[in-house]
């Protein structure tokens, strides 16, 4: 498994600065009203220099800095760029579990083989979000959740740490017990009263002190998490709205008619799944994939659906024509997909 953990980062404070350029230079606190009860939500780079931080109180944050700026959320403009940045995400890597507006996992295992390559996808997402929304994202990649999540929280803004297999108890090792995930103030506070204060502390221990100090699943939940373990897989929407097949080449084809070929085999599972169905498709997509990990896909939509592997063949490989047109060059990845799914209606004689 190959896995990565995106972050944008400070996601509201940084739309606001786009929203408003005149923010940048300026400490900047999303939240509520500073001479009420209002919390932060969020706070600019530059506002955390003087400690304030998400959940502080905004009354705390203004007596830490008193020339701050205060803005209320925005929340509808927040989801309008969280929509931005997971389209441009996906352009890069499919599958991708969201666990929130600013961030989530992608499957880098899916595109890359190892974890070079894995590094060279997580720089074009970051290439990509910040090409599409001017917003910057700091990734982690690892071979499990809790250690990208970690990662990426190690250089922002605008980082990536990259976990070789292997290293991942060595990574979480020397790092705080806080920000461990799983780690809620009553385990914090039992474990630095028992003067456990990294992660390396509580991946050490042994199982009748860990019964002591953590008892029940949660202790053995968070040492196998100190110790980078972590089986959990990426949760995805099972809901079925399209079919896709694709195929990464050992090489980069530059082979027209290999291409065709390929796509044309691609079609025939296709047309076979949505037989099994008993559905037809009315969109037909080509996607390719470059040797630098850009992504560039094409569509045409029918005014009928269809489920001949023939004719979604002949889609395929026009849309792959005009996609080589726009962008000419050698492809590590071929790919075809039909959505705009209907059931099957076979027409009957009079």
């Amino acid at each position: 498994m190959i896995v990565a953990h995106l972050d944008l980062d400070a996601f509201f404070a940084a739309v606001e600065e786009l929203e408003n350029p005149e923010l940048r230079s300026k400490p900047l606190v999303v939240g509520g009203d500073p001479r009420g009860r209002g919390v932060v939500a969020t706070a600019n780079y530059e506002a955390r220099r003087y400690g304030i931080q998400s959940a502080m109180s905004c009354a705390e944050a203004l007596r830490r800095c008193r020339h701050a700026v205060f803005v209320r959320p925005r929340h509808s403009l927040y989801r309008e760029y969280s929509r931005a940045v997971w389209r441009a995400v996906q352009e890069v890597v499919p599958t991708v579990e969201r666990t929130g507006l600013d961030e989530g996992y992608l499957d880098l295992g899916e595109i890359a083989r190892d974890f070079l390559e894995a590094r060279r996808v997580a720089e074009a997402v970051q290439a990509a979000v910040r090409g599409s929304t001017s917003l910057t994202c700091s990734l982690g990649v690892a071979s499990c959740k809790v250690v990208a999540k970690v990662g990426s929280d190690r250089r922002k803004p605008g980082g990536l740490t990259v976990v070789p297999p292997g290293r991942e108890a060595a990574f979480l090792a020397p790092i705080d017990i806080r920000k461990l995930p799983g780690v809620g103030p009553k385990a914090e506070a039992r474990m630095r009263t028992a003067g456990i204060e990294t992660v390396g502390a509580l991946a050490a221990l042994g199982d009748e002190e860990l019964r002591r100090l953590l008892p029940g699943k949660v202790g053995r939940l968070l040492r196998d998490r100190a110790r980078g373990i972590d089986l959990r897989p990426l949760e995805l929407d099972v809901e079925r709205i399209s079919i896709s097949t694709e195929e990464t080449f050992e090489r980069d084809v530059a082979d027209l008619e290999q291409l065709h070929d390929e796509l044309r085999r691609m079609a025939t599972r296709l047309a076979e799944h949505l037989a099994s169905r008993k559905e037809a498709a009315r969109t037909v997509t080509t996607k390719v994939r470059y040797p630098d990990f850009s992504i560039r896909s094409r569509s045409t939509t029918l005014p009928a659906g269809i489920d001949d592997a023939v004719t979604i063949g002949d889609l395929a490989c026009a849309l792959l024509d005009r996609a080589l047109r726009d962008r000419p060059g050698p492809l590590r990845l071929v790919g075809v997909g039909v959505s705009n799914l209907e059931a099957y209606r076979q027409l009957a004689l009079a």
